[in-house]
């Protein structure tokens, strides 16, 4: 697409769809890496609801219903139930639902595996690193809908100046990112979430986030298709797995 012309109309349906999926992306980054102050228990419960029948709006309803009860006690309780279902210390198979990619693709379900050499490679294709004092492992679901949230940014200022081969790469990262980084796992860390939290809070935010897995599936899927993208898209290496791939390929 170096030289095409994105259609005005589609290109402003496509930069206004991005930008919204970009400040969700963060809005749902933001539950998963933190617990929550007592100033955002109360934007939350304050947060309207269009009921449109997606699990999106389901789990929002949760989580309104949930904070409709709320009193000064509800920040800790949420922070317990956090802790309970999110952290933990020594061998991590005692976590209910760590938020970490390598724990749910690797055999031995422990951190730093492949998943993580693989989130890292995408977000070095866009020229990121995460701060040097950073202790989270690269591949926690807040870094990942955070990378999101950047790839729907810069689709929409790519959109804006006209760059149509610069649009559409990023729409097929934002594929392969999805594909190989999203879909691969995120079902199974919602029904661990599901299955042990303990308020409805974080029942409902494991709906939204199977409501953001829906939509976002189908949204990279038809931007590829308005954009004329191939089906295929292929995967982000890190260094030492395209090494091994060059490899095999040449021993073929």
């Amino acid at each position: 697409m170096r030289d095409a012309i994105i259609d005005s109309e589609l290109a402003a349906d496509l930069r206004q769809a991005n930008a919204s999926r970009a400040e969700f992306d963060r809005f749902l980054a933001s539950l998963y890496l933190y617990e929550l102050t007592a100033d955002q228990v109360e934007a939350l419960a304050g947060v309207a609801v269009e009921d449109d029948g997606s699990d999106v709006a389901r789990g929002l309803g949760i989580i309104r219903e949930y904070l409709r009860h709320r009193d000064r006690a509800t920040p800790q309780a949420l922070a317990v139930d956090y802790a309970h279902v999110f952290l933990g210390a020594g061998t991590y198979d005692k976590i209910m639902a760590p938020p970490y990619e390598s724990v749910f693709t690797s055999e031995e379900r422990i951190l730093m595996q492949d998943a993580r050499d693989g989130a890292l490679a995408y977000y070095r294709a866009e020229g990121l690193e995460l701060p040097a004092d950073n202790t989270t492992p690269e591949d926690h679901l807040g870094f990942e809908l955070q990378f999101a949230a950047l790839l729907a940014e810069r689709m929409a200022e790519a959109l804006e100046a006209g760059e149509a081969a610069r649009a559409a790469e990023l729409a097929d990262l934002q594929r392969s990112f999805f594909t190989y980084h999203q879909a691969n796992w995120l079902p199974a860390l919602c029904d661990a979430v599901e299955e042990h939290a303990q308020t409805a809070f974080y029942r409902g935010v494991a709906l939204v986030t199977r409501g953001y897995l829906a939509a976002e599936e189908a949204f990279v899927a038809e931007q590829a298709q308005a954009l004329g993208l191939g089906e295929a898209v292929d995967e982000v290496l890190p260094p030492w797995r395209a090494a091994e791939a060059d490899t095999a390929e040449a021993d073929a």
